[in-house]
């Protein structure tokens, strides 16, 4: 790039700037490693100077290889581009410290100049750099096409379009349409796993369809092109919410129509729901209108399979009520919920109708009150918030996710019983919200969650959804107090705490390989030995999983490297489509497809997956897993398992987080008690 010039040919602040960063630049890689931190705040100070000049974006981006070569990056997030985060992108660049958003936007830079193919980066392939771009793009589409907020001009200053200006430069750069392509792909492949919440997800596709009907925004005739099923499924699904006309208006035209014309609305609402998992405000609204028309007409507007038709014809009071008191346009989500909750058949199971009709009448705590209202507002009231979260936690227990919170252990919990003791689930949610408390036992003796010291969360969850919200501090706090019980024994307090805290169908066997004491790796070939007679088909006589079992896995980054400990529930073990024998297992944190590293590639969609679950090839899936639960009395044939399969899972273990063994005292997490970790 050649430094623009004025008309008298000086020089322009620009490339006066340039020659300064140049200069910062020299000097950092003339230092040597211990000394450059001497030489940061020169560096960083030079490049904000030509970020705030126009075509300064571009200069960086020639540079993108020299800054990195002298040191810029060295010691931080940033040093290890291959392993970055597109999500951690937006609130770096939104960070009230300018340092945070320079280093973020010299790290965008470097990953376009990459992507553009002017820097060979020796880690970084560079169609990896533009996938990046593009999802750090697409969910930050504010910073691409809106104007910075009041509060934005107010934390930052003219930095706020300082990388507005970067976002342009960027886009620019790798194309418009790219951006709305890979949001949209994101977008469904989160949606295939089926979250309950989708508040997230919602919001990106509601900004979209305003910057598509934006004529400011040119984004491209071709670009977003699985986008339209997504907009419609929330805004125009049907005829008569096609211009999205308010509930007011869509309500006046549902009461002009004939029966044919409601069932037509009806089957256009749950074909859409039933293919993107997302509900429409004007879907709550029809359920509703149809309590008075019939219950064939509902079961069309739910897309009820026979199962779920019979349920409701059976108990038909009591769906009605539950749609009543928990349906509403602010909670159309829970519709989804409701559908599968039928289909599920569990309403057959006799303790559940009953319980669904207390959830019904239940008083709510005012603490229980009040944290609902904070989360949620006033609208409707928190008992209507609450039996719709029980409707879709009910419908889709694999749909469970544990927040920007170190409480898998509780999510999982809640995962296992919605969908293995559903009346469990109701019980404890009546004492979380009626009673502010959860008692639960430990070997025979009570523990109440009153009563009991700090969980492994330090602050109360917020991000959660309803049911979440109100029982998750409870259980956390009572996982807490089992582990604190365990203070002296020897081993894993997981051995004791898992069967009792999820319930009796956790196995009573325990295998772990890993020693508490040291962090070393122990008994490696006989625990992947049992592992392979407990579960896998071929050394179990063929024998499926009957109930879902708690497990621990050493998770790992895309560099394979140990990240933590992480509990997960195994589900299943079965050959896919293309007859390769899988775990099928529910991962608690939000979003379960991820790259662990080694060519371990965590599936959601497309090998046999149910909606919620997780996938890994049997061998990949063993070679993360740290704890898993059998039964005692069935022993199986160790010996039959090839040495040949054992080695290579193994080869996995000692490429990723087994590589040094691990560390002495990793093994205890840093804010559990007694060496409770994640599993």
């Amino acid at each position: 790039m050649k430094p623009t010039v004025d008309v008298n040919g000086e020089a322009t602040t620009l490339h006066k700037r340039v020659a300064s960063l140049d200069d910062a630049i020299q000097a950092m890689a003339d230092t040597r490693d211990f000394g450059k931190h001497t030489k940061l705040r020169r560096v960083l100070e030079a490049l904000r100077r030509v970020l705030k000049q126009p075509g300064g974006a571009a200069a960086i981006q020639e540079r993108a290889q020299a800054i990195e070569d002298a040191g810029l990056f060295q010691g931080t997030d940033w040093a290890s581009p291959e392993i970055l985060l597109p999500a951690l992108a937006g609130p770096g660049l939104h960070s009230a410290d300018a340092d945070t958003v320079v280093m973020e936007a010299t790290s965008e830079l470097r990953m376009l100049a990459v992507a553009r193919g002017d820097y060979a980066h020796p880690t970084l392939p560079a169609e990896d750099a533009r996938q990046f771009l593009s999802q750090v793009l697409a969910a930050n589409l504010e910073l691409l096409f809106g104007a910075p907020s009041e509060a934005e001009r107010v934390q930052q200053g003219r930095t706020a379009e300082l990388i507005r200006d970067l976002f342009r430069h960027i886009a620019e750069e790798i194309g418009y349409d790219s951006v709305l392509d890979d949001l949209v792909d994101e977008i469904w492949r989160i949606l295939r796993q089926r979250p309950i919440q989708v508040e997230s997800v919602q919001a990106l596709i509601t900004r979209i369809a305003v910057y598509r009907n934006d004529p400011d925004v040119a984004l491209g005739p071709s670009s977003g092109q699985g986008i339209d099923r997504l907009i419609t499924s929330l805004f125009g699904t049907t005829e008569a919410c096609r211009d999205d006309p308010g509930i007011d208006v869509f309500h006046s035209r549902l009461e002009a129509m004939d029966a044919g014309a409601l069932q037509y609305e009806a089957t256009g609402f749950a074909r859409a729901m039933h293919d993107t998992g997302l509900v429409s405000p004007y879907h709550a609204e029809l359920l509703r209108f149809l309590l008075r028309e019939s219950d064939y007409l509902l079961g069309e507007a739910l897309g009820l399979s026979d199962t779920g038709r019979n349920c409701l014809l059976r108990y038909s009071d009591l769906v009605h009520r539950l749609i009543e008191v928990a349906v509403h346009p602010q909670t159309a989500q829970c519709v989804y919920g409701l559908a599968l909750l039928l289909d599920r058949g569990i309403l057959y199971e006799p303790p559940v109708v009953p319980a669904l009709w207390r959830q019904l009448s239940l008083e709510l705590s005012p603490v229980a009150r009040e944290r609902l209202i904070a989360a949620f507002g006033e609208t409707p009231e928190p008992r209507a918030r609450l039996v719709a979260g029980v409707l879709s936690m009910l419908g889709l227990p694999l749909g469970v996710g544990q927040g920007d919170n170190p409480t898998c252990q509780s999510a999982r919990a809640l995962s296992m019983w919605a969908y293995n003791d559903p009346d469990y689930l109701l019980q404890v949610v009546v004492w979380a919200a009626r009673d502010d408390e959860i008692l639960m036992h430990f070997e025979g003796q009570p523990i109440s969650s009153k009563g009991s010291g700090a969980g492994v969360a330090s602050t109360l969850p917020t991000d959660l959804d309803p049911v979440s919200l109100l029982v998750v501090p409870h259980l956390d706090r009572i996982y807490a107090e089992m582990g604190r019980r365990c203070v002296g024994r020897p081993g894993d307090p997981h051995r004791w705490v898992n069967p009792e805290f999820h319930g009796w169908w956790a196995a009573r066997g325990f295998h772990i390989n890993v020693d508490v004491a040291t962090g070393n790796l122990v008994d490696l070939d006989d625990f992947l030995r049992q592992f392979h007679v407990s579960y896998h088909p071929t050394y179990n006589g063929e024998q499926p999983l009957i109930h879902p079992q708690p497990a621990g896995v050493a998770v790992t980054d895309s560099a394979a490297r140990y990240v933590g400990w992480h509990a997960i529930t195994i589900l299943r073990v079965a050959p896919d489509p293309q007859d390769v024998m899988r775990v099928y297992f529910f991962n608690p944190n939000n979003d379960s497809g991820q790259d662990w590293g080694d060519g371990v590639v965590v599936s959601t969609a497309g090998n046999g997956e149910r909606f919620g679950e997780a996938s890994l090839p049997f061998d990949q899936f063993a070679s993360r897993l740290y704890i898993f639960h059998a039964d005692p009395l069935e022993h199986g044939v160790p010996e039959r398992v090839p040495a040949e399969d054992i080695a290579r899972i193994i080869g996995y273990i000692e490429r990723s987080w087994g590589n040094d063994r691990l560390p002495a005292g990793t093994l205890q997490a840093q804010e559990g008690p007694a060496g409770l970790a994640g599993s």
